[in-house]
């Protein structure tokens, strides 16, 4: 008789670490993570609150008070600086939603053929070429606004609203086109190929298939477009010399004078009024515009 000395096998479970127990009630965590993004919000927000409270501040009020609290408040403000100029200030507001609606309508036709060229079809250079174009990304614009306000002088397109528009319709955003690449490339080639077994060509497949996938990425670069260029100064300033084509920003330069005084109330009051285009765009664009960014690049 043999007798089996081993020792049967013992399963040992070992118990998982238990959680570190918060001296604080959960509504309590809560409350305080609350407090602490309403306070962080409100540091944000402060320059744009105070910024309200000084369009409704006299000149002499605008700086001796840091707070938000208006003892006198000046209402006049906004009908003084809406007619503060010889034309009305919607007059700037009319140039400025002319030089958005084409720059947007430029990068959306552009920036998204450019990307579906990039994304599907296969060219020569194609690398280098999309190498170069991403490269654009860092160059500064003040090292290519010389040559470019020469060539425009050249068209005679100076004091004319084309140097801000014409240029969106050549995919000069690279920004755009290459956000818009990232997202081509996470739509599945499958719809491609079925489309082609189809008959489609490019342009259907393009047209039919690639842009409706594509409304988020759309979405993103009209959203950043429109905020972009409503807030440019720089090249404004540069190609429009003509008050009567002025726009939103070179109108609210135009309150400050170095040589006399300046109507600071004023420029606050049409400042916030400047406000209230880019306010309802993040406001009805930013499901798009998260949706957008969170998805470009998925696979």
């Amino acid at each position: 008789m043999t007798t089996d000395l081993r020792s049967p096998d013992v399963t040992t479970t070992v118990a998982p670490a238990p959680r570190p127990v918060s001296p604080w009630p959960s509504h309590v965590r809560s409350l305080l993570k609350h407090a602490g993004l309403i306070a962080v919000a409100f540091v944000m927000l402060y320059p744009v609150l105070w910024m309200i409270a000084g369009s409704l501040r006299s000149p002499d009020q605008v700086f001796n008070a840091a707070g938000l609290f208006v003892g006198d408040p000046q209402p006049q403000n906004y009908p003084g600086g809406w007619n503060a100029f010889s034309d009305p200030f919607s007059l700037y507001l009319v140039n400025s939603t002319i030089v958005v609606l084409g720059a947007v309508l430029g990068n959306l036709i552009s920036c998204s053929l450019a990307a579906y060229a990039f994304a599907r079809m296969e060219f020569l250079a194609k690398k280098t070429l999309f190498a170069i174009m991403l490269m654009t990304i860092m160059l500064p614009i003040h090292v290519v606004i010389v040559p470019q306000y020469v060539l425009f002088s050249q068209l005679d397109w100076l004091n004319t609203f084309l140097p801000l528009v014409v240029p969106k319709f050549l995919a000069t955003d690279a920004f755009f086109v290459f956000l818009m690449v990232q997202f081509i490339r996470g739509i599945p080639r499958e719809l491609d190929e079925a489309a082609r077994i189809d008959g489609c060509g490019h342009g259907r497949i393009f047209f039919r298939i690639i842009l409706p996938l594509m409304v988020p990425a759309l979405a993103t670069t009209t959203i950043f477009t429109f905020i972009w260029t409503w807030n440019d100064f720089f090249s404004q300033l540069i190609y429009l010399t003509d008050p009567a084509k002025y726009t939103v920003p070179i109108a609210l330069k135009s309150f400050i004078d170095a040589t006399s005084e300046s109507s600071w109330g004023e420029m606050f009051a049409m400042s916030v009024v400047s406000l209230i285009p880019i306010f309802l765009a993040f406001l009805f664009g930013q499901r798009f515009l998260i949706k957008g960014i969170a998805t470009t690049g998925g696979k």
